[in-house]
C-alpha cells in the first residue's frame, strides 16, 4: 500500500463544517468595506521577490527567514506573497491608480510565511487587507481604525483592545534608532540571541521582544513618542482626538513598532486576550513613502490587515451566529418516470424559491436508504417522488424533524407550500 499524502505542515484545509464562519466573515467584510467606499482589488499570489525586498525590507524577518521563494523556468526570482500591501501598491503603480487620485481599496486571500505553526498562525494563512492612498491627513487614520472596529461590531465579536503608537517621519525614526542602539549596546551581552542580531539590522524590532530579560532591559530604554518632532506629534494627537470623538477606546503603546520597514507615523494593533500569545487580530499603519519607494508618484498611504484564521477562532469562541449550512430539503426519487421528473422539478423549485437549499438524491437506492441519507444531511424536509406520485402529479412532503405527518401535495402547489414552510420568497 502506498503511503498516503497529507497536507504540507502549516497549510490547512477548511472543511465544510468550518466554511460557514469563513463565508459569514467575508460577506460581512464586503458589506462593511463597501459602506465606507472601499472597492475590491484582486491580486496574483506570486510576485517578483524584489517587490518584497524593496517594500518590506531586506533585513526584516519576513524577507530574511520566512518567504517562500524560487526561480521559475525563465530564471526569474519569484516569491509567494508574504503580505498584501506591497502587491496593492505594485498594482496601483502599474495601472496608474495613484496619479492625482485618491484610492480606497480592499483585497483578501492567502499569504505565505515559513513560521513555526501554532494556534492562529500558519504557513499559509489568509488576510483581509484594507488600503487607502492619496490622503495624508489624520482624519484618514481615524477612518481606517474605525473601519476595523465597524467590522468587528457587525460580526458580533468583542473583547478587543486597540493599541496605538506613532513612528513619526523617517528622519524622526532614524534619530530615535540611533539613541535606542546607543542604549542597548550597553546591555548587549544580556540580550536574547534574536535581539542581538536585530541590534545590527533592525533595532526597532527589539522593542517587540517577548523574552523577559530583554523586556526588563527595555524598561529603561528611550521611548519613541518622546522624540517625535512637532508635526508628527500634532498628527498623532489629532488621531487620538478623532478616535475619542467616535468613542473608540485605545491604549498608547510606545513599544509598538510593527515588523515591516515601510511604516511611518500612526501604527496600531487590535488585540484579544482570547488568543494566547498570538493576540494580534488586526494590525496596520501609515506608509507615506512606500509608493514612491516602489517607483510611483509621491503618495501617502495607510492600511491594515486582519488575520482571517484568528478572527474565525474568535467567532467560534464567542459563538457568533452563523448562517445555516447544508440542505433544507432532500429530494428522494425512484422509478424510471420519477427520476427525470424529479430533476426537472428540483430545478423549478430552485429557480422559484431564492435561497432554497435543495439536495437531489443521486446514485439511486431504495426509499429507506434515501431517507437515511436525507436524515444524515440535516435537511428539515424530504420530498418523495416515485413513479406512482409522478403519474398522479403529486409529491410527498415528509418532515424529518418531527413536525407533523407526511402530506401529499400537488406539484403545482409545491413551490408555495415550501415557501410557507421555509419562510422563503416565491417568484412567479
Amino acid at each position: 500500500m502506498s503511503q498516503k499524502i497529507q497536507a504540507v505542515r502549516g497549510m490547512n484545509d477548511v472543511l465544510p463544517s468550518d466554511a460557514p464562519a469563513w463565508q459569514r466573515l467575508h460577506a460581512v467584510a464586503a458589506e462593511v468595506f463597501a459602506a465606507y467606499g472601499y472597492a475590491e482589488i484582486r491580486l496574483p499570489v506570486v510576485e517578483r521577490s524584489e517587490l518584497f525586498k524593496r517594500a518590506v525590507g531586506e533585513v526584516t524577518d519576513v524577507v530574511e527567514k520566512e518567504m517562500y521563494s524560487f526561480e521559475d523556468r525563465g530564471g526569474e526570482r519569484l516569491s509567494l506573497r508574504p503580505e498584501l500591501t506591497a502587491g496593492v501598491v505594485r498594482a496601483g503603480i502599474e495601472h496608474g491608480l495613484f496619479f492625482n487620485r485618491q484610492q480606497r481599496l480592499w483585497c483578501s486571500g492567502p499569504v505565505f510565511r515559513y513560521e513555526r505553526p501554532q494556534a492562529g498562525r500558519y504557513r499559509q494563512f489568509h488576510q483581509l487587507d484594507v488600503e487607502a492612498f492619496g490622503i495624508a491627513t489624520p482624519d484618514l487614520d481615524v477612518e481606517i481604525i474605525a473601519l476595523a472596529e465597524a467590522l468587528f461590531r457587525r460580526l458580533g465579536v468583542g473583547g478587543f483592545r486597540l493599541q496605538l503608537n506613532s513612528l513619526g517621519t523617517p528622519a524622526v525614526r532614524a534619530a530615535y534608532r540611533a539613541k535606542l542602539v546607543d542604549y542597548l549596546r550597553r546591555f548587549e551581552s544580556s540580550l536574547d540571541e534574536d535581539s542581538r542580531r536585530r541590534l545590527s539590522t533592525n533595532p526597532l524590532r527589539v522593542l517587540d521582544s517577548k523574552v523577559p530579560a530583554t523586556r526588563a532591559i527595555l524598561e529603561g530604554a528611550p521611548q519613541l513618542p518622546d522624540h517625535l518632532d512637532a508635526p508628527s506629534r500634532a498628527h498623532f494627537e489629532a488621531v487620538q482626538r478623532g478616535l475619542s470623538d467616535l468613542g473608540i477606546a485605545y491604549a498608547l503603546n510606545p513599544r509598538l513598532v510593527r515588523g515591516l520597514d515601510y511604516y511611518t507615523h500612526t501604527v496600531f494593533e487590535w488585540t484579544s486576550t482570547a488568543l494566547g500569545a498570538q493576540d494580534a487580530v488586526c494590525a496596520g499603519g501609515r506608509y507615506d513613502g512606500l509608493v514612491e519607494q516602489l517607483g510611483g508618484p509621491p503618495t501617502p498611504g495607510i492600511g491594515f490587515a486582519i488575520g482571517v484564521e484568528r478572527l474565525v477562532l474568535l467567532m467560534r469562541a464567542q459563538e457568533v451566529p452563523l448562517p445555516e449550512a447544508g440542505p433544507q430539503v432532500y429530494f428522494c426519487r425512484f422509478g424510471e418516470r420519477a427520476d427525470p421528473a424529479a430533476a426537472q422539478l428540483a430545478e423549478t423549485l430552485r429557480r422559484r424559491l431564492p435561497g432554497l437549499r435543495l439536495l437531489l438524491n443521486a446514485g439511486g437506492g431504495a426509499l429507506k436508504t434515501q431517507l437515511r441519507r436525507a436524515d444524515a444531511s440535516g435537511a428539515r424536509y424530504a420530498l418523495i417522488l416515485g413513479d406512482d406520485e409522478a403519474a398522479a402529479g403529486r409529491v410527498q412532503v415528509k418532515s424529518l424533524r418531527g413536525e407533523g405527518e407526511p402530506r401529499s401535495v400537488a406539484v403545482s402547489e409545491l413551490p408555495a407550500q415550501l415557501a410557507e414552510l421555509l419562510e422563503l420568497p416565491l417568484l412567479s
